[in-house]
Formats: structure tokens, sequence, C-alpha cells
């Protein structure tokens, strides 16, 4: 399997090329606008992608007439390696979408109502300091929250800070990534980080536990899986579903939904019992073998398949390739990853695997990144709350190392318990409705506000229970924060604009500076323009504004040799034993387990089946469902059917159905049958982030269903506050039930 048969780069980029209608030559990526030839008839800027959290840095071409024509990767970039995925690729129609948000807006029906009057800046703006000086007066500045998610979000977090309040959060923590930092951290005392310190290029054997390399499309991990593949790498994919990454691997697992646990229990049973570990590396690095040896005793490849229904050979066969490939074996930490309620435990597990096999600090396990420090531009320190939203969980969640979206909403409806609900919201760039579980509960914390402004780009769900709703142009028309990302080598990447905004459009950090000094803040913005903030940043780094818009990325130095471990020295990890916890004393201290238990999870009803979904390679969650070019390569989403559980319904391909969940809560929009083998027949998949309902959204209205509508149960994951959305059970509906509605 070459690495063209699996990324399919080439393939995407002509598909999408043929939208603009010019012939290009392909070759790993590049094209003919970086010839002699194509530069002389192009111009160029330096941008890092926005669509998806990977933000691989690129070239934006434009053509002899000024219009924004293609983006290719920055070869100098370690996140794409001058190679960018059919999402980067396809990011240009994020500026060409008609739909776009074009004014600012404010509401004057009903919330959800979508019905708005159009505003000038200095109006809307207006309105939102008045509002938030009133509730800082009467409430408190901590009582106003920022939910973001993308690289305006730091220019609001200023903003926020500097107005009196630190509730700033991210979603991805609370609804994907929390769990395995938290694990990771009682573990090693490190973060995974992101991108993800896996050093996949120069592994020998990489373990996906519901982890989907090649449809979540992490650009940098998969053109590495995709060179370790040619290198004869052994691929083990774990999932419940026959996925992009399951059809390259050597072993398929295709395990029971809900025990992933007891497999990671099993091997690791396996590997201690047969003396398969590093035992080198444990005796010096780690603390609490032996009660782990004890922990797992019971826990054999038989008793695992009674719960999994993998069989115990394949089992000893897969911790076997793991050992043999020791210490350049990867485990892989995933991404999204709060399923069950306890998560947390269940990434310890892959943590402490990854240990016992020597793999943390080593070669072809993960490698130890560093990053450009970055000085900020002068400004006055920030006020100090005097209260934070760990307030409203008094003894709860103490190892979240992030501030939980989640706990925001839950803490903005009243209670008795709290003496300050919050009262109101700032949401950049994040579809709450569709990224939050529970609509319900979503939609009453939004009722209880007295202020909910929403930055976008996009019309969505969420802008419609907005009081004032601001235009964010997009990444391509603005400046942002210089990234400046964990990597193997330090790097430095520039986004500016390479056109002026389309419409009444600004950029987040023009959003955030004017309303600011509406705020009485001006004193944290005190420069004229991006450029010159931008400028002193870089200049103290040991570049320039100048130099970054010439390169786009710029490479620097190590300042240690520590990418890997020095076998030879002794080395503190940054836990309480100052090694790394086998037995982990940061969640004994917190009354949890110490080493993760197994226990079971409740399993669908008669004629229910396990709701699963995941992502697709040209889609980010639900902000690209309305992109003109990734829609002609995906405009709708499916549902996966096990051939028998077809039979057993009667369904056929292509039949349009309803969702029902175990709460009675329907899909509200219909979804296509697919039947296929590649799923269990306990279980349905979806390609989430489709069954958009605002009618603005000209592409996406109605096309495919949400998973989000049917995701009401949350197991919340006690240690860190993640919400569990895979306990989720549907049938299948055969008439419209919303036909009322």
């Amino acid at each position: 399997m070459k690495r063209r048969d699996f990324i399919k780069i080439s393939s995407v980029g002509v598909g999408g090329l043929a939208v603009v209608g010019t012939s290009f030559k392909w070759a790993y990526g590049e094209v003919f606008a970086d010839s002699e030839f194509g530069k002389e008839l192009l111009t160029r800027t330096p941008t890092y992608c926005e669509v998806c959290f990977w933000m691989c840095a690129g070239w934006v071409y434009k053509n002899k007439e000024g219009k924004i024509w293609k983006i290719t990767g920055n070869k100098l970039d370690p996140h794409s390696n001058g190679r960018f995925c059919p999402r980067g690729t396809g990011g240009l129609g994020m500026y060409y979408d008609e739909d776009r948000l074009k004014t600012p807006l404010i509401r004057v029906g009903e919330p959800g109502s979508q019905t708005f009057r159009e505003a000038t800046w200095d109006e809307a703006l207006n309105l939102v300091s008045e509002k938030m000086k009133a509730i800082a007066d009467k409430y408190g500045p901590e009582c106003v929250a920022l939910l973001t998610h993308g690289s305006g979000g730091s220019h609001f977090g200023h903003l926020l800070k500097a107005y009196g309040s630190t509730n700033i959060a991210a979603p991805s923590f609370a609804q994907c990534r929390g769990p395995r930092e938290a694990a990771f951290v009682a573990t090693f005392g490190e973060l995974v980080l992101s991108p993800e310190r896996t050093d996949i290029r120069d592994t020998n054997c990489l373990v996906l536990i519901g982890s989907h390399l090649g449809e979540n499309m992490h650009n940098g991990q998969v053109q590495e899986m995709s060179d370790a593949i040619d290198r004869g790498a052994t691929i083990i994919t774990v999932d419940p579903r026959f996925s992009t990454a399951a059809s390259k691997s050597k072993y398929w697992l295709p395990i029971k939904p809900a025990t992933d646990l007891a497999l990671l229990l099993a091997w690791i049973h396996e590997i201690i019992y047969n003396d398969w570990y590093d035992k080198k590396y444990v005796e010096k690095h780690t603390y609490g073998f032996e009660q782990l040896k004890e922990h797992v005793r019971s826990y054999t490849p038989e008793w695992a398949y009674g719960i999994t229904t993998i069989d115990p050979n394949i089992i000893r066969q897969t911790a076997k390739e793991m050992a043999n490939a020791s210490p350049a074996v990867i485990v892989h930490p995933g991404r999204h990853v709060t399923w069950y309620g306890d998560d947390t435990q269940r990434l310890r597990a892959v943590a402490i695997l990854n240990a016992i096999l020597g793999s943390w600090g080593r070669r072809g396990g993960f490698y130890n990144p560093e990053k450009v420090k970055l000085h900020k531009f002068p400004s006055p320190e920030y006020p100090k709350p005097t209260r934070t939203w760990r307030d409203a969980f008094p003894g709860k969640y103490n190892l979240a190392n992030e501030v939980l979206s989640s706990g925001i909403c839950d803490a903005t409806v009243p209670s008795s318990e709290r003496d300050c609900s919050f009262r109101g919201w700032i949401v950049n760039g994040t579809n709450l409705i569709a990224t939050i579980p529970d609509q319900k509960k979503t939609l009453e914390a939004i009722s209880n506000l007295e202020l909910l402004v929403v930055v976008d780009t996009m019309p969505m769900e969420i802008t419609g229970y907005a009081d004032v709703v601001l235009p964010e142009c997009t990444y391509l028309e603005r400046y942002d924060e210089i990234r400046s990302s964990p990597h193997r080598q330090p790097n430095l990447a520039l986004r500016m604009p390479a056109a002026e905004p389309m419409y009444d459009s600004k950029p987040a950090w023009w959003i955030a500076k004017n309303l600011g000094e509406k705020l009485g803040l001006g004193d944290y913005f005190a420069y004229n323009t991006i450029e010159e903030k931008l400028d002193w940043e870089l200049k103290q780094a040991g570049t320039s504004l100048e130099e970054m818009q010439r390169i786009g990325v710029k490479l620097f130095d190590r300042e240690y040799d520590d990418l890997y471990l020095n076998e030879d020295e002794d080395f503190q990890f940054n836990t309480n034993t100052g090694k790394i916890e086998l037995y982990s004393t940061a969640l004994e201290a917190e009354g949890f387990d110490a080493m993760p238990k197994y226990t079971e999870h409740e399993q669908p009803a008669a004629n229910f089946y396990r709701l699963i979904y995941g992502r697709a390679p040209m889609h980010t969650f639900s902000r690209t469902a309305n992109n003109p070019h990734l829609t002609d390569l995906m405009d709708e989403n499916t549902v996966w059917v096990n051939p028998k559980v077809a039979t057993q319904w009667n369904l056929k391909n292509d039949q349009y159905v309803w969702l029902k969940n175990q709460d009675d809560v329907y899909s509200k929009t219909p979804i296509k049958v697919r039947i296929t083998e590649r799923i269990r027949w306990d279980s349905v998949y979806m390609v989430h982030g489709f069954g958009h309902v605002d009618k603005r959204l000209t592409r996406a209205y109605g096309r495919g269903a949400s998973d989000s509508d049917l995701i009401t149960k949350v197991l919340v994951d006690p240690i860190m506050g993640g919400t569990g959305m895979r306990g989720n059970f549907v049938t299948f509906i055969m008439e419209n039930p919303n036909k009322e509605a």
C-alpha cells in the first residue's frame, strides 16, 4: 500500500481544482503554482489553516485579477510537510460561501427564532459593552464566560481576562480530549498536547483503539502513518466499525462497544505475566509496578473474551506484536475520548500500557516536544477574579486542567447553591447546540442568560439564540496570533490576510480591541494595528513580521537535545513520586481508584442499537457542512446498518429513516440507510456534523441527520468532568415523527 493509496490527497485536490477550472500538475501535494512559471502569474501570502485544529501552514495564491484561487501547503511546516488535506485545500470555500454572515445582527424575535435586524458595528458593540458593564456592576465580571474554538479565542480570551473573568472554556476539552490529558498527567506528569507528541514516523507498531486516523484527517499523523505502513510497521485497530484505518491494519479487532477497558487490562496482564515488558525501563522509571501486577492478575484474555468478544488468541498475538516492537510502539491516546463516563480510567490503562512497553520518551513512541516561547505585547496586569467556575463545583473535578464548557453550561442554570450563576456568554467559533451534549440543558442555560454574543463566520443553530451576532471574517481575510505549537522542532507560522474582509465582517482582533475600548479597557490593546503587535512579538523571538510575510514558517533549533530520554540519565517526572505512576497517587488523593478497574456499561434494549459517531476526512464537525467545495465531496451523512439488522427491519440501501433514542427523542431530519458489513450488529454509525435546521445554510439545510439531536444521556467522568456521549441507543422510525412540528 503506497502513500497515495492511503492519503488520496492528489485525487481530492484535482477534484477541488475542477471547481476553478484550472489544470494543475500534482506531485506529493506540490502544484505548478510553486514553479517559476506559476509564480509569474500568481501572488501568494502565508496562512495557517482554520478548518481544523491541526492548523497546517500554507500559501494562499491569488490570480492576476487578485482573486483568491488556491491554497497549498508550506514545505517548511512540520504540521503539513507541504501537503494539505481535503479540508485544507477546500478552505477557500469558506471565503466564497455566499451564505456567510455579512453584517452585525441584533435579535428582535424570540430566542431561536433567527429573527434579527441589521446593525452597524458601533451600535452592536455599544449594546454588548452596555450589557457587559451592567452584568459586572450587578453580579461581578466573573459571571461572564467565553466559550471558544479556533484562533479568535486568544483575542477574546485576552479581552475577558482584562474585563475580570478567567472563565474561558474550549468545548474540545470537556467534550473531546480532556480524559486523556488528565490520565497522562496522572501517569507521566505531562500532557499529550496538540498536535499529539506521537512519534508515528519511527514507530514499529501503532495501536489505534477508537482513534480514526485517515477519517479525522489529522494531517501530519496521517502522513506519518502512511510512511510507517510503507516501512512495514504493524497497525492494530480496535473498533466496532471497519474504519479506513482498520482496512490498512494487520489486525482489526471488532470489539463489542463499551468494553475497551477490559481489552486494555488483558493486554497489560499478558505483557506483565509473560515478561514482555521493558524491565530496565520499568525498574528505573516507574512507581507501583508490583501493585499493578497484582491488580491485573485476574484480567486474562479468557476473562476479556467473555466481555469484548475478542478471541483470546488474538489478544495474545496483538500483545506480543506490541512487545516485539517495544519501545518503538504507540498505543495511541486518541482525540475524541469522551465515551462512557469512566474515560479517564480507560485512558489511564492506555498510558500504563505505553509505560510498561517503555515507549514514553523513546524513539517510535512519544517524543518530547518543544515550542518557541513568545512574549506577549505589553499590557497591564489582569485584575484578579474573586471567583472562578470551580466555585460552582466545590470538591469536584480538581484534576481538570482546563475550564469545562459543560460546567459553564450547568453553572448558568440558577441554583440556590451558588451565589452567582453565569449571566453572559461570548461564543466564538463553536456551534454549542451541536457541540455540548443534551441540547435541552444547553437551551435551558441560554434561556437564563442576560447576554449571549455569538461571533462566527457562518449562521449556525447557536446564532439563532444570540442577542447580538458579530460576523467574523474568514481566516483568509485576517491576521491572527502567531502559531507557536509544540513539535519535534520549534517553529512559528504566520497567518496574514490574502484579501480584504468581504461584506461587513471583521477579524477577531479588531472586534476584541474595539469592544475592549468601549469597556474602558483600551490600555490592554495599546497598539494601533495588529501588524504593530505581531512585529513586536516576532522581534522578541528573533524574527520579524517582514521576514514571516516572506517565508510563512520559521524553524528554530531546539534549546536542549532532549527529543528522547537519555538512557543513561535519571529523569524526574512531574508526578508526586517523580516517577511514571502506574499506581496513581494523585487519583488516590482525590478518592479515586489508583489503578483502572473494569466496570460493565449499559447495553442496548431490544431493537435498539448503540449510536456511534465519527468524522469524515473532508469535513470538520458541523463547521464545513455548507462549504461549497467540501459539500461536493460529501453533502450528507448516512447511517451504517449491519445486513442482519437491515433484514430484521426490512431496510433498503438509500432508504430514508428517522432515528429515535432511548429517551423518545427523534432526529429532526431523516437520514439515508447504508447497509454494510463494516459495522457490528449491535451498533449503528453516522458521521457527525450534518442535519442542520438553519435555512440560511442553503447547502446543508436538512441534509442528513444530527447525532447531537440524539445524545440526551450524558455519562459524566467524575475525575475531570468529561461528557461521555456513547451511552445513547437508537432505533428506526419509517414515518416522519415531526410532521406536526
